[in-house]
């Protein structure tokens, strides 16, 4: 019978693989708080995000193997400790791991949707989350996240909005209601930067940045001003929303912006016998992926809760989490996570596997 010991124990982990940076959990430095004790054993596995989308399988595995050599009971622990992605962001005075732009070509295709629900995913999973509405025109955040003001400011910070365990902050909270913004450049790009210098963040494990649509002085001015972990792009099936997301994402990379990857939202319609309309076409999103060569994040299905819960400011994630738009807009953060995890702890500037 094999000797249950520190040595014996950590060969057993040293053989089990982090699926997604394929390196062994010893290697890696994710095993904490070992104890031994007679055949028991127990130990913490610090995953790289509390969202990641493979923990189930790593306890599992981390527990087989350990077993395997004679310990009984075993008891695996799950934490996480998101790593930094390097980046140096001046402008923001409290640390900022990560910092995750949701952009698109053009409007009306539901990036603030998946801004929203991404950052609230995060945020359940148990990570640090800040949102910011960088869409300085059409400021729709707070009514999306049931936060329709802001603290009273401290000192000269401005305090951050909060509601489900991510802060918020907007153009909506300093403009009144209805009142429209008739900036050029300049102004904008100062907006920008007062939002990183002058908002009291805390720490952050994610920033997730909804951008307006397009491909101008707000991309610039953020791309400029914050460096990013990278780019989320949010587009339709359809033939047109797919050549300006295009161009969104040649503007990224002109930038050396990293790209996450590809959201296809209002992929497909659930009729109620269970089959499927395609409203605006079908795998464009995918091809699109495909052709960049960058990761598919999703296809996030059309449901009419996901306007009612915008609507009523609170985000399917909270509204109704089993319904199937939230089930994939969950997927698609956990896919988010890894990849800024795995590009983080590789030094690579841009993820290059794939989720789906």
């Amino acid at each position: 019978m094999t000797t249950i010991n520190r040595e014996t124990v950590l060969a057993a982990l040293g053989k089990v693989q982090e699926p997604e940076l394929h390196q062994d959990l010893v290697t890696l430095g994710m095993i904490r708080d070992l104890k031994i004790e007679d055949r028991a054993v127990s130990f913490t596995v610090m995953l790289t995000t509390p969202a990641c989308p493979l923990r189930g399988r790593i306890e599992q595995e981390s527990r087989e193997a350990v077993e395997a050599i004679g310990a009984s009971p075993v008891t695996v622990k799950l934490d996480s400790d998101v790593p930094n992605d390097g980046r140096m962001r001046g402008l923001v005075s409290a640390p900022i791991k990560n910092a995750i732009a949701v952009a698109s070509g053009k409007g009306g295709v539901g990036k603030s949707t998946v801004s929203v629900n991404l950052a609230v995913a995060l945020a359940q999973s148990g990570a640090k989350v800040g949102l910011l509405d960088a869409d300085i025109y059409g400021p729709n955040v707070p009514t999306m996240m049931g936060a329709p003001y802001m603290p009273n400011p401290q000192g000269e910070k401005l305090i951050p909005a909060q509601n489900y365990g991510v802060k918020i902050m907007s153009m909506g909270y300093l403009v009144k209601p209805g009142q429209p913004l008739i900036w050029r450049g300049p102004m904008l790009n100062s907006a920008i930067r007062q939002f990183l210098s002058d908002v009291e963040w805390g720490e952050l494990d994610y920033l997730v940045i909804d951008l307006p649509p397009g491909t101008g002085d707000a991309q610039l001015s953020l791309a400029q001003a914050l460096p990013l972990t990278g780019v989320v792009i949010v587009t339709l099936p359809q033939q047109i929303s797919l050549e300006d997301a295009s161009r969104g994402l040649e503007m990224f990379r002109t930038l050396d912006v990293p790209i996450l990857g590809v959201i296809e939202n209002m992929s497909y319609l659930t009729l109620p016998d269970g089959s499927r309309m395609d409203v605006f076409g079908q795998g464009g999103g995918e091809a699109m992926a495909k052709h960049y060569n960058v990761p598919f994040l999703g296809a996030i299905p059309m449901n009419p809760q996901v306007r009612i819960s915008g609507d009523s400011g609170s985000p399917i994630l909270v509204s109704n989490p089993q319904s199937d738009s939230a089930q994939a807009l969950k997927v698609a953060a956990e896919a988010v996570a890894a990849l800024v995890s795995v590009a983080a702890l590789s030094g690579n500037d841009a993820p290059t596997i794939n989720v789906i």
